[in-house]
């Protein structure tokens, strides 16, 4: 298999760690990336909040690269994969409103979840599989960009997903029945109202505790850095008292992997070696 790749902003600065384990993960399960030539930020959150012409024309320039390379678009940030959605609905229900005779690409934007979360894909993962999560409680966090809205994103399952906890499942590990699950992080008010932040990361942190788990996996970079850096917040810097939160793909580079891979997680505020150590103490760094 062989798909265009737009890793956005977040994954080639803040969420670098994200980007490393999408590619590893690729890699580990044989499908080839080709990171599109010359992409652009996709406009998330600034245009869109100040104009929608300019975040339709910010996607529409992206997918016209995308149309030039012929693949699939396969984008694991939730909020690139809205902005992008969005813009190649608006193009498709009106391309004269952007200067378009027609809009009818020949390629899928892809969320990265949904493709691994496909049936083939997941029997590829559990296949694959030489460090077992062994039965690792984890509470599966969608947030909101990736879901929602349905009616741009597509989404059949947006209340009660279950992506995420499939591929749990598919590496060992147990994915706890939780009530926040789609909740959202306020990770657009984190830096503007950090009262806010702190109060819904805390009620989510909770809900994940009283269902037993001892970490987080979600599939949006903002999500990741706001439940760490508010989780901290919250136990005053004292990162053993928070729960570690792993990106979905770090998770299956690390169960599918020959390699430990200690280094992995040195981008986290939170370091989660614990976890594999406790079940795996020979390969645990």
């Amino acid at each position: 298999m062989r798909l265009s790749y737009y890793p956005g902003c977040s994954l080639t600065g803040a969420s670098r760690e994200y980007d490393e384990s999408v590619r590893e993960t690729m890699a580990l399960l044989g499908v080839e990336l080709q990171e599109l030539d010359d992409w652009n930020c996709c406009g998330a959150s600034s245009a869109h909040m100040t104009s929608h012409e300019l975040a339709i024309d910010l996607g529409a320039r992206n997918l016209k690269l995308a149309a030039e390379a012929g693949d699939d678009l396969l984008v694991p940030c939730s909020a690139c994969f809205q902005r992008l959605k969005a813009a190649d609905k608006a193009l498709r229900e009106d391309p004269r409103e952007y200067d378009l005779d027609s809009y009818a690409p020949g390629f899928e934007i892809v969320h990265i979840t949904s493709l691994l979360a496909g049936q083939e894909m997941l029997a590829k993962i559990a296949a694959a599989v030489k460090r077992p999560l062994d039965g690792l409680p984890v509470a599966c966090y969608y947030g909101c960009l990736s879901l929602r809205p349905p009616k741009i994103t597509g989404e059949t399952a947006c209340e009660i997903p279950t992506r995420l906890d499939r591929i749990v499942a598919a590496l060992g590990g147990r994915a706890v029945a939780w009530s926040h699950k789609t909740e959202c992080c306020s990770g657009s008010l984190t830096m503007a109202r950090p009262d806010i932040s702190r109060r819904l990361i805390g009620d989510i942190v909770d809900a994940a505790r009283r269902a037993g788990a001892k970490a987080l996996a979600t599939d949006c970079p903002m999500c990741q850095a706001n439940l760490e850096s508010r989780q901290l917040d919250l136990t005053g810097g004292d990162a053993e008292q928070a729960l570690p939160v792993f990106f979905a793909t770090e998770l299956i580079a690390q169960a599918l992997s020959d390699e430990a891979g200690g280094k992995r997680w040195k981008g986290h505020l939170i370091d989660p070696r614990k976890l594999f150590a406790a079940a795996q103490p020979e390969t645990a760094l």
